[in-house]
């Protein structure tokens, strides 16, 4: 005669060994009574899971997943059962949900089981397959409405990407500082800004400034001309045009940190990592000087072709990055200005929270164009 068991860790055993040699029934059971027994943890909530699941009992293991969830929420096998279970009941968009976070909580393949990296690999492929259908669904529906290429490249048309997942939402994200009410724009109209004339129409001296720079030292990435709200004398004395040429510009200006200007280079065939800017009340100026075939400039969603002696200005605390596909180095003039939707106010009490910000006791960070 069987001695009944006594005990949540007992009956969890038992229901483990059960599971493992297939008897899934005895395993739900004991699972649910380990549970009931207090036993009411993660390997036994992820048991009875699989054990419901042998059954066919759909309801049952998106039951068991939500109570994992609830206690471990980026749980990969509770967000893939939960995923299978609405799969079952036919709600192929709410499962997506649950595949997509399961694949963005997993950790690198090499330190994933096989049996893990096979469940991955399946998900991916419904979550795809998924995604192929709601956008095939969206576009018959928008079309028959009058959607066409014109609102293709308008707001509407971006909507429409972000939903299907074409794109993804890139917000100011700045390192150091943050003022609220401020528009993440990429790229601002070039024609906001007309003293950006003057700047290059002066390319040519500036670049003759430039030749002289690169003939003495052709090792430097970062040529300062201000930097951290400082003149580099040295530096200054050997580009007085380049200086001159912005006497019109309205560069940013905080004690202490800006303006910051300098010629940066990008060797060929090289790529810089995504990064964000410091502080979102200001915007950034490329002024191409030096582009060797196909040069590129992404921020957020956004990509521009650099074109020499035509400025870009941009938002450079969202998401960004450059490339150099020549075979011979990149250079642009970079600066920093004070955004136009800032007022004279704003930009002084900007000023001074950084000040305190700096004058606080500890080391003071440092910020990058």
């Amino acid at each position: 005669m069987n001695t009944p068991l006594k005990g949540g860790p007992a009956l969890a055993r038992a229901a483990a060994d059960a599971l493992r040699r297939g008897d899934a029934r005895a395993a739900r059971d004991l699972f649910l009574q380990a549970a009931q027994a207090g036993q009411a943890d993660v390997p036994v909530l992820l048991g009875l899971g699989y054990a419901c699941r042998s059954l066919q009992d759909w309801g049952g293991m998106g039951a068991s997943a939500d109570r994992v969830l609830t206690l471990e929420p980026r749980n990969l096998h509770a967000l893939i059962m939960k995923g299978d279970s609405l799969e079952q009941a036919g709600d192929s968009r709410a499962s997506t949900a649950f595949y997509r976070a399961a694949l963005r909580s997993a950790p690198p393949g090499e330190m994933l089981a096989p049996e893990m990296l096979q469940e991955l690999r399946r998900v991916q492929l419904a979550s795809e397959e998924f995604g192929k259908r709601y956008e095939a669904h969206m576009r018959a529906w928008l079309r028959e409405r009058g959607y066409d290429d014109t609102q293709a490249q308008s707001r509407v048309g971006e909507a429409l990407d972000l939903l299907l997942g074409r794109k993804r939402v890139y917000l100011q994200e700045p390192r150091f500082f943050y003022f609220p009410q401020l528009p993440p724009q990429p790229f601002h109209d070039r024609a906001l800004f007309p003293w950006l004339d003057a700047v290059e129409a002066a390319s040519d001296e500036i670049r003759a400034e430039l030749e002289g720079v690169t003939q003495d030292d052709s090792t430097w990435t970062v040529f300062p001309l201000w930097q951290g709200g400082t003149l580099h004398e040295a530096n200054a004395a050997r580009c007085p045009r380049t200086l001159a040429a912005l006497a019109h510009a309205p560069l940013a200006r905080i004690p202490g940190r800006t303006p910051t200007v300098r010629f940066l280079r990008l060797q060929p065939r090289m790529r810089t990592p995504p990064q964000n800017g410091a502080i979102n009340t200001r915007l950034t100026v490329h002024l191409p000087l030096l582009v060797p075939g196909q040069c590129r400039l992404r921020v957020g969603n956004e990509m521009r072709e650099l074109q020499e002696n035509h400025a870009v200005v941009f938002d450079d605390t969202i998401e960004h990055e450059t490339w150099n596909e020549g075979d011979r180095p990149r250079i642009v003039l970079a600066f920093d200005i004070v955004r136009p939707d800032l007022s004279e106010d704003e930009n002084r009490w900007i000023a001074t929270l950084v000040e305190g910000i700096d004058a606080f006791p500890g080391q003071k960070a440092a910020w990058d164009l």
